[in-house]
């Protein structure tokens, strides 16, 4: 079972690097990628405590570009975490969410809903890398007591279009491919169905695009073949995974969607082909 899309509270999880180990070896899974929002701090705990348990890890992280004021999240792998322009590329995405989420965190107040972000910001400055985001801040919201779960904060105050939304600056999906190619990895583009850039996706296969994330819990209702015969005829790789996040109360658990043996054993080898 293959799970190359999972989440710590490095960046946005709810489950720490070694509660994750416990859910991803709970369901059998034997190759795994954390991949955590614009920042790596949880990769080298996971490949230790993954190779403890018999599990195969492999670098991952999910950048996050920009285009039009649109997020399109871009999964790069089998990266060298030590490589010093990434780090500081990611340095840079991460003091951008920081002021991303003050600003949002200052609209709120101004409408009346004040959280109290100060915990939020002393955890990014205690935990090395760690990444922040509107997850972050829909819990400070219902926290205050502004909202009662995360889908009401979001579709109340914090989703595109409604009165709390801030929108993103941040790199184009090209300057993220350089990026993870400099440091030697790969790039996938996460969840097509939920980004909905099709007419985009020719273009940054020909930019260098190596993946589609065919595989995900989003991708229903056809998603999943569309986007396999896309990959197929571009010539592109496959990933996938579960994108679980530590929330299990709507059945997404650990390799609760997986990419399967042949294509992991493609994109594999033609990773190893260019290393």
């Amino acid at each position: 079972m293959i799970d190359l899309h999972l989440h710590t509270t490095a960046s946005d999880g709810r489950r720490t690097p070694a509660e994750l180990l416990h859910w991803v070896a709970l369901a059998g899974v034997t190759v795994m990628a954390v991949t955590d929002h614009d920042t790596t701090a949880a990769v080298a705990e996971v490949r230790a405590g993954a190779a403890k348990r018999g599990i195969e890890s492999i670098s991952g992280i999910e950048i996050t570009a920009v285009e039009h004021s649109r997020d399109i999240h871009m999964l790069g792998y089998f990266f060298d975490a030590e490589n010093a322009g990434l780090a500081a590329f990611l340095a840079d995405q991460r003091q951008a969410r920081v002021s991303r989420a003050e600003a949002i965190a200052a609209t709120l107040a101004s409408l009346g809903k004040p959280i109290n972000l100060r915990p939020l910001l002393s955890a990014v400055k205690k935990a090395s890398g760690r990444s922040i985001g509107r997850r972050q801040i829909a819990e400070a919201m219902v926290t205050a007591g502004h909202a009662a779960g995360l889908r009401e904060a979001f579709e109340e105050w914090l989703a595109e279009g409604r009165p709390a939304f801030m929108p993103r600056e941040g790199p184009t999906p090209e300057e993220v491919l350089a990026v993870v190619h400099d440091a030697g990895g790969v790039v996938s583009l996460a969840h097509p169905g939920r980004t909905l850039i099709d007419e985009r996706i020719p273009s940054l296969v020909d930019a260098g695009l190596d993946a589609l994330e065919v595989y995900h819990p989003d991708h229903k209702h056809g998603a999943e073949a569309r986007y396999r015969a896309l990959a197929l005829q571009l010539g592109c790789l496959m990933t996938g995974g579960s994108d679980f996040h530590g929330d299990t109360a709507h059945g997404l658990t650990p390799g609760s969607t997986s990419l399967p043996q042949e294509e992991w054993e493609r994109f594999e080898a033609a990773v190893r082909r260019h290393v």
